[in-house]
């Protein structure tokens, strides 16, 4: 799997987010899934369940704070120029 980046459009308040992270994140959470999976095919429901819902929660998190940093530092870069 590549994990170059080669052309993404992005809003402006956006530019300085570190697309390889959210890219980590995604690969990250994709083995969470294949966790998953195995666990429900062993007959662990309820734990394929509860990795996923976990997942899912600190997936969010993860990227909104990737998103807030570039906003944030959007909103510096932009302060400085005026």
């Amino acid at each position: 799997m590549s994990r170059k980046v080669k052309s993404v459009r992005v809003p402006k308040e956006l530019e300085t987010i570190d697309l390889s992270g959210v890219i980590r994140e995604c690969e990250a959470y994709l083995r969470d899934l294949e966790s998953a999976t195995l666990l429900k095919a062993q007959g662990n429901r309820d734990a394929a369940e509860a990795l996923i819902k976990t997942r899912e929660r600190d997936l969010g998190k993860r990227i909104g704070m990737m998103v807030y940093k570039a906003r944030v530092e959007y909103g510096r870069s932009r302060g400085e120029k005026e």
